[in-house]
């Protein structure tokens, strides 16, 4: 059994991100659990090979260590697609915008895929297919869910329960591409991983990937949804608002600065390295309130 992180290579990981790795690898070497490192590059137009190297890096540089090969989705193509044939699923025509106007119709819930190509006849997929063959679009593959609820075990939140639709597994337009939903699920039963700490602004799809779980005859993993770092104006911590990156904070403050900054967002103080932090970690004080981010000279 094992955690693990698995950052997406779009640009070099900041102060939220580091801190989220950081508690997946306490979590995780706390409980005596192996922790395994997974590359998200399923999106090719945001994902590069340079960018993943960069993140590898920085972990590596600010003390996380990990077992095992590195595993990257880029791979794991054939994996998604023997998944996906073991799933009741349908083609789905709608654009965003068809989406978007039926959420506004009444008894729409928001957020919610309402429906709308579950129950086409074969004339009137015929119909929509051809429409987006002509635009050179490809409809994206839904799950045909059975039900529109379902519950998991959060261990900072105890049992939620989390709305389920007919979420996408294939998405599609000009360039199809596997969905986020399926491809964490197939990855994290193939690796066996029974631990997920992640942000929890992803608390929302866990009910999705938690019912995923069980269709795929697969054991649902503990997750742990962890606060965001957010900035002064309370929005989620971004790359845009300034040094924030590892490399850009090393410009002004030696690593175990960092270090002792991460460990201060998590109520610790004189902390040095990951290990001293082990040390101490005490999985059941975490708050649940989110950490503002002002600068290092005051995180600590």
């Amino acid at each position: 059994m094992a955690g693990r992180y698995a950052p997406s290579p779009s640009g070099d990981l900041h102060f939220g991100n580091l801190r989220t790795a950081l508690l997946a690898w306490l979590y995780a070497r706390h409980d005596g659990k192996r922790f395994l490192m997974r590359v998200e590059d399923i999106d090719e137009q945001r994902s590069s090979m340079e960018s993943a190297q960069r993140q590898l890096e920085d972990l590596a540089m600010l003390g996380v260590d990990w077992d095992g090969d590195i595993l990257y989705q880029s791979t794991r193509y054939e994996a998604y697609r023997a998944a996906l044939g073991q799933l009741d699923t349908y083609e789905c025509y709608c654009s965003r915008r068809d989406i978007q106007e039926a959420s506004r119709a009444p008894h729409a819930t928001s957020g919610m895929y309402p429906g709308t190509c579950r129950s086409l006849s074969d004339s009137e997929r015929s119909t929509r297919r051809a429409e987006l063959a002509a635009q050179n679009r490809h409809p994206a593959i839904r799950l045909r869910a059975e039900v529109d609820g379902f519950t998991f075990n959060d261990r900072l939140r105890g049992t939620v329960i989390g709305d389920v639709d007919d979420f996408i597994l294939l998405r599609g337009g000009q360039e199809p591409g596997w969905a986020y939903n399926l491809a964490v699920v197939v990855d994290d039963a193939f690796q066996s991983i029974d631990q997920v700490v992640r942000g929890d602004d992803l608390l929302d799809s866990a009910a999705r990937q938690a019912y995923l779980f069980q269709l795929l005859d697969a054991p649902v993993p503990e997750y742990i949804h962890v606060p965001l770092v957010l900035n002064t104006r309370g929005q989620r911590l971004a790359k845009r608002d300034g040094a924030v990156t590892l490399r850009d904070m090393l410009i002004d403050a030696p690593l175990p600065t960092v270090v002792s900054a991460l460990a201060s967002s998590l109520g610790y103080t004189d902390i040095s390295t990951p290990g001293e932090l082990l040390e101490v970690f005490d999985p059941t004080a975490l708050t649940m309130e989110p950490f503002v981010f002002t600068d290092l000279t005051s995180d600590h």
